[in-house]
């Protein structure tokens, strides 16, 4: 047995193990409806995570690019001028927003 909040038009909001202060009912726990929101629930977590995942490599990439550059590895204008745009619209963001670091170069000189 479930506990189930529905909203108005009586589609699943919630599914939980324990009651809860807004549930509507109960429902087996076996219901395919209940067992549908589960299903969808649980991708709707991995696809989130994977988004979550995504922009932290962002910066993990917008770092080994600074590395390599400051390494003398690669020069920045050997990137690729879409990615040379989105690397310094990205370090001018991080400057506006307190200096949260800068890409390549000192945190107070934005990118050109």
């Amino acid at each position: 047995m479930v506990y189930v909040q529905r909203d108005e038009r009586r589609r699943i909001l919630r599914v939980e193990q324990e009651p809860f202060d807004s549930m509507s009912h109960t429902m087996a726990a076996d219901d395919p409806e209940v067992q549908a929101w589960v299903a969808s629930h649980a991708l709707n977590n991995r696809l989130v995570a994977l988004q979550e995942s995504d922009l932290e490599m962002i910066r993990v990439l917008e770092d080994v690019v600074s590395a390599l550059v400051e390494r003398g590895v690669i020069r920045y204008t050997d990137l690729p001028e879409a990615a040379r745009h989105k690397l310094h619209q990205r370090a001018e963001t991080r400057a506006e927003l307190g200096g949260l670091g800068g890409l390549l170069g000192s945190e107070d000189q934005p990118l050109r």
